[in-house]
């Protein structure tokens, strides 16, 4: 087994990802040395606070702002990218004449093909891995990271050909012992495979948003009836504009493609509709319904997980204190709750949202031990 209480790891960028993972490593590796650059000077300061980063620098230390100096960086057995897409080919270039012979270079991109592009012309593919934790929150910046935000959550491997087993295998390692779940897969396919499951279900969520601001009355009624079925299924449209507007610059060969592909779904489904064609309309939403129920719902997807329970209460503020009380005496945090005014496609008057799976059984056991009836999110 490697020993990475024994490794000094890097970071270029302390934002939600960034922050997550090297608290996860902070964790399972106390002894292990984190040395991090962050434009911010007060995030690097709330991180060595935290006790989670060991020395770092940042734009403020530097007269002249350069991104950071790679000079610091040349200790390190791996280094994780975590800053934003545009910016990691700089950085690259700042890296390349300071990594050890052994170092293992990483990102977190939600996109793969560019950075390796940039890898390649900097001659640093032995020693790069391309990375893409398959999780996320609505919620950005170092200061809402969590270790707990790689539990369970896929985490995609990208290396170069030029990469040794070793190396690979020692990465393979670290993700496994952060408690995320590696998948190793080339690069071109993670792009074809992360525009299909995340890539087009933003640019779609935005659309249906869009839709419904386009289509409402004055008065705002569709925007009022929006809070059940339809906030969730479009609660992914929260997340960075800027950020979805760089994926799509530089992955839109692949989304677009299959963006053409679900156009053409949807002006089928529409003429199904539109003629009447019962037997049809019926197979597509009975053929979207069973390969839905397959899905694996214990792993994180593409954003992170919702633990949420939906609790069938009386209305009046009494009930929902209740609930709230039985919950704290059991010392369950709940992460978010709130009255579902809209139930048309889910169960449930309350619906709260908890942290972690374990939190949300042992709420599910609790109130139904007290004759509540409960409802857990598929």
């Amino acid at each position: 087994m490697t020993d990475f209480n024994s490794f000094t790891f890097g970071f270029v960028g302390l934002g939600l990802i960034g922050g997550s993972i090297a608290k996860a490593i902070r964790r399972y590796y106390p002894a292990a040395t984190i040395i991090a650059y962050n434009p911010s000077r007060d995030t690097l300061d709330e991180a060595m606070a935290d006790g989670v980063v060991n020395a770092g620098t940042s734009s403020a230390d530097s007269e002249n702002s350069r991104p950071f100096d790679g000079t610091m960086f040349s200790r390190c057995d791996m280094i994780f990218l975590c800053a934003p897409v545009q910016k990691n080919a700089e950085n690259l270039s700042l890296l390349k004449d300071h990594l050890a012979d052994h170092a293992i270079l990483t990102d977190i991109g939600s996109t793969k093909r560019d950075i390796h592009e940039h890898v390649v012309s900097n001659g640093l593919a032995r020693h790069f891995i391309g990375g893409h934790p398959m999780t996320g929150s609505e919620r950005t910046r170092y200061r809402n990271s969590r270790a707990e935000l790689l539990e369970n959550a896929y985490y995609i491997l990208s290396p170069e050909q030029e990469v040794p087993k070793e190396s690979l295998d020692i990465f393979y390692e670290l993700v496994t012992g952060l408690k995320a779940i590696p998948l190793v897969i080339s690069p071109e396919f993670h792009d074809y495979a992360v525009a299909g499951i995340s890539h087009v279900p933003h640019v779609v969520s935005a659309s249906l948003v869009n839709l419904i601001k386009k289509s409402d009355n004055p008065d705002g009624v569709m925007k009022l009836l929006a809070a059940g079925g339809f906030r969730d299924i479009t609660r992914i449209s929260s997340s960075s504009p800027r950020m979805w507007q760089q994926i799509c610059l530089t992955n839109g060969d692949n989304i677009t493609k299959l963006l053409g592909d679900y156009i053409e779904i949807l002006q089928h489904a529409r003429d199904q509709i539109e003629e009447h064609r019962a037997e049809e309309i019926y197979d597509f939403f009975d053929s979207a319904r069973r390969y839905r129920d397959s899905f694996d719902v214990v792993s994180s997807g593409a954003t992170d997980r919702l633990w949420l329970l939906f609790v069938d209460i009386e209305d009046h503020p009494a009930s929902l204190a209740e609930v709230v009380t039985l919950l704290a005496v059991n010392a369950i945090s709940i992460k978010n709750i709130g009255i579902t005014h809209n139930r048309e496609y889910q169960e449930g008057v309350l619906r709260v949202e908890f942290n972690s799976e374990e939190e949300l059984i042992e709420a599910d056991e609790i109130l139904t031990a007290r004759n509540y009836t409960v409802h857990q999110a598929k």
